[in-house]
């Protein structure tokens, strides 16, 4: 029930920031740029391809953008009308002083959905097992990266001193960097780590989301004048 209440708020709010009031019952065509393509977001597909998008006038065409900053930049520059990525892309818009910044209208999760994964089993696995380790972590200043850093405070952990969390990788070639041989940990949505699992490249030892409680974690946004 809650995840239908959500996919009908999201449905609502892009009808009313998209269409018009009119009678008109031509279809809207959007793109909507999402930062990664993950089960994490199934409500979304749930409502594309069930046509909940159509049923009030949106022609929906879904693109990767492969990082939250890359989604942003579509939106700026006008290759998408609606980001789905972490809140924290638009609050650095708008602290730039861009005059036509993103607005956040709502919000799709609120648990970060990715995995810690590590290259081996470790059933008894605690988070200090990081200390003097090295954690692949996303992109500087992402809502992903910040909850990595936030779990690791909570559990005693100081990034930079205890752990050193490595924020030079870009979003969509983590996993490939892990199993390339950088660094002892990373940090993977699904169905992602489960693949490493199954082909035994990596095991996934911790949800990042169950540690660090709600956030409001991936929303979307458009642009003031949209």
């Amino acid at each position: 029930m809650k995840r239908f209440c959500l996919i009908t708020a999201v449905l609502l709010c892009a009808a009313l920031v998209l269409c018009s009031c009119g009678a008109d019952k031509q279809k809207t065509k959007i793109v909507l740029s999402e930062v990664t393509h993950s089960v994490f977001y199934a409500p979304q597909y749930i409502a594309i391809n069930k046509g909940f998008f159509n049923d009030v006038g949106l022609d929906v065409e879904l693109q990767n953008g492969q990082g939250a900053d890359k989604v942003m930049t579509a939106i700026l520059s006008g290759q998408c009308q609606i980001g789905l990525a972490g809140p924290e892309a638009s609050i650095y818009v708008y602290n730039e002083g861009k005059e036509d910044y993103a607005v956040v209208f709502a919000q799709l999760t609120k648990r970060d959905g990715s995995f810690l994964v590590g290259r081996n089993p470790d059933a008894g696995f605690k988070w200090s097992n990081l200390k003097g380790r090295n954690v692949i972590g996303g992109r500087k200043g992402g809502v992903p990266e910040m909850t990595v850093e936030y779990v690791l405070n909570k559990n005693g952990l100081v990034p930079g001193k205890d752990v050193e969390v490595d924020t030079s990788i870009q979003f969509a070639l983590m996993a490939g960097a892990f199993t390339g041989g950088k660094g002892d940990y990373v940090t993977l949505f699904e169905p992602t780590a489960s693949m490493l699992e199954k082909e035994g490249r990596g095991y996934i030892l911790a949800s990042v989301g169950q540690e660090s409680g709600e956030i409001p974690y991936t929303a979307y946004f458009a642009k003031k004048t949209t």
